[in-house]
């Protein structure tokens, strides 16, 4: 029961699982992925490496799986790369996994946007250093025209955080008397969402085998499908997000309703 609410068994023989991107149907595909990106500390405690290690290592795999997410065509992939909560962790981390965010900006910037591709960061942008702030201000308007994949961004994001700024949002207007409460709907209030322009999250991939969305997306995930997996983030590649999309191509989507070609 497990495998199939989960997702399929990780033990599929290398010889199978090396032609698993090929088989990916295009015509089958979630418009909408969102990936908690776990397991870098893990990957390099368990290789005997500091965990600075890890997360370089996982800036590497997350470039993989965009690329892969482009030969796809993908209409839009959300990464969850620091919570809210993140800066509960030792100082020298945090402010180690903030230079890592400007040095990927830095390095990526130009080949993202060659490749099409439109960054946008969700999340307390506003809380984060001056120069970090700039950098991710020019990367979404040297995108914003971009048409490929919408690749969107979680630095200083937490779910629960997203829905109180959206409420806040409609209650200014309420109180300003431009809006009525009772005009309030799912949409008005997906309108205050950072996540607006997007399609509503199809599918969530978590790594490293916890299974919990952290704080990820609370809205936006009312009706997506899980896939997790024990791979570490460094490890995964476009094998890796082929298995998952083909066991999503598999699942029987109602939203609550019956299927009726049954």
């Amino acid at each position: 029961m497990w495998k199939k609410i989960f997702g399929k068994s990780e033990n599929a023989n290398e010889e199978n699982s090396a032609s698993l991107f090929e088989q990916v149907n295009k015509d089958c595909l979630p418009r909408h992925i969102a990936i908690i990106m776990d397991g870098n500390g893990r990957w390099a405690t368990g290789k005997g490496m500091m965990r600075s290690v890890g997360h370089t290592a996982g800036v590497k795999a997350l470039k993989r799986t965009l690329k892969a997410a482009i030969a796809l065509n993908l209409e839009a992939m959300t990464v969850y790369a620091f919570s809210t909560e993140n800066w509960k962790r030792p100082a020298a981390e945090v402010e180690f996994l903030m230079k890592l965010f400007s040095e990927y900006l830095e390095k990526e910037i130009a080949e993202m946007d060659s490749d099409n591709v439109r960054i946008k960061f969700i999340g307390r942008v506003d809380e984060l250093s001056p120069g970090l702030k700039k950098q991710i201000a020019d990367a979404e308007q040297r995108t914003a025209n971009n048409t490929g994949v919408k690749f969107t961004v979680g630095v200083n994001y937490g779910g629960q955080d997203e829905m109180v700024r959206a409420v806040q949002s409609l209650a200014q207007d309420v109180k300003n008397g431009s809006l009525e409460p009772e005009n309030i709907d799912s949409k008005l209030l997906e309108s205050r969402l950072d996540t607006k322009e997007l399609p509503p999250v199809d599918l969530v991939i978590r790594t490293s085998g916890d299974m919990r969305l952290s704080n990820f997306l609370i809205w936006q995930t009312a009706y997506a499908e899980f896939w997790f997996t024990d791979t570490n983030w460094p490890d995964f590649d476009k094998e890796k997000l082929a298995e998952a999309l083909l066991d999503f191509s598999q699942r029987d989507r109602r939203f609550g309703g019956l299927n009726t070609k049954k």
